[in-house]
């Protein structure tokens, strides 16, 4: 069973947690002081048994399963529980900025473990404190508690591919028309094209995807790769000149990366940076490869023919040619209304592509580099930790 929701109005013995708020409260019952006596509102009676053992499990994103040992003899007489919940202390975070709330849950006494749940308390990839009292409703409306339990500290869950599949659904409403384009390109500067040559065998190696997007991507933090874009200007059906990543640019013909015969695309999230614009992340990786094994257990798979952000097909499925070269016959498409940040999983040889400086400018206010995610915006959120 779950718990029921948020008690706004909760009341207790003072939360071990920090931060914890005086003034809540629960019919009669009030809050203790911090020293954890009880207040004279408490009803005078047999002790209740602390919560011991305290056990997390089955944790998501937004929900998790806890239970504690009981003690029989008391049981029956424990009528609710309640649940205190605070996010734990990030030592690196602004000491400017105001404390999260914490949060009180509270429930009626349910047989264990008890399901946890609720996207307006709980996020994605985030360390929780947990401490629990239990509790006895006396027949005047009071409550008799129990001291607190040790604090227990857990952490929530990546998005599934239930939410994921969630996000693809809000991406695809604005992708747009499909605009055909020929190159998959990454800009860099003149020093990181140098240690490839110099230092990695003329290699681009994989590096860890930061943190920018939705904070419930599994792929921030953990999945390696190259990081590609392939839009192009409308007007040119050229790649842009301008970047905020670097002036030089390498740029690959996009049947190296993306093929019907050894390449499957993944989608891996949508976000955006408090602006209209609005960001999918895909991947490709090699069919058998550890970044697609990867993929297949924790992202959903898109038909690299038939999807709303990114296409290849064959030329004569379509009535007309492809590109030229050794992808002879495929012609490309990418989403015209989203910015594409393509993720390919495998080192890549800089003799397959090309090294040139661009003629536009270097607009370091368009990186995207552990962006966060906009929480506010409804067209790239789901009703989830953000």
């Amino acid at each position: 069973m779950e718990v029921p929701g948020l008690a706004h109005n909760i009341t207790s013995p003072m939360s071990p947690c920090e931060g914890m708020i005086k003034d809540l409260s629960l019919d009669a019952l009030q809050l203790c002081e911090r020293d954890g006596s009880k207040s004279q509102d408490i009803s005078e009676v047999e002790e209740l048994p602390v919560a011991q053992n305290i056990k997390i499990s089955n944790i998501t994103c937004d929900s998790f399963k806890i239970c504690w040992d009981m003690d029989p003899k008391v049981k029956d007489r424990i009528t609710h529980y309640f649940i205190d919940l605070n996010k734990k202390e990030n030592k690196n975070s602004n000491k400017f900025k105001h404390k999260d709330v914490p949060t009180k849950l509270v429930a009626k006494a349910v047989p264990l473990p008890m399901t946890v749940r609720g996207h307006w308390f709980l996020s994605p990839r985030t360390e929780y404190t947990v401490a629990v009292q239990t509790a006895s409703k006396q027949t005047d409306g009071d409550y008799a508690v129990s001291e607190w339990s040790e604090i227990i500290e857990f952490c929530t869950a990546d998005y599934s591919t239930v939410h994921l599949n969630q996000l693809l659904k809000k991406a695809e409403v604005i992708s747009g028309r499909m605009l055909r384009f020929s190159v998959f390109y990454r800009n860099q500067n003149k020093e990181y094209f140098d240690h490839a040559r110099e230092s990695e065998g003329g290699r681009m190696l994989p590096s860890v995807k930061d943190n920018s997007g939705s904070h419930g991507s599994p792929i921030s933090g953990k999945l390696e790769g190259l990081f590609f874009s392939c839009n192009t200007e409308f007007n040119t059906g050229k790649p842009p000149q301008d970047s905020p990543y670097g002036r030089q640019r390498f740029q690959v013909p996009a049947e190296v990366l993306f093929n019907p015969g050894g390449t499957n695309l993944y989608f891996g999230d949508f976000y955006c940076m408090y602006t209209a614009y609005h960001y999918v992340v895909l991947v490709l990786a090699p069919e058998g490869s550890a970044g697609d094994d990867f993929c297949k257990q924790r992202l959903p798979a898109l038909d690299i023919a038939d999807n709303r952000f990114l296409t290849c097909t064959r030329a004569e499925e379509e009535g007309g040619g492809g590109t030229g070269g050794e992808g002879a016959g495929l012609v490309f498409r990418h989403a015209q209304d989203v910015n594409l940040e393509v993720i390919y999983t495998e080192p890549l040889e800089l003799a397959r592509g090309t090294v040139a400086e661009i003629s536009g400018h270097q607009l370091m206010s368009m990186s995207t580099l552990n962006a966060k995610k906009d929480p506010s915006c409804k067209t790239c959120n789901i009703s989830v930790g953000r």
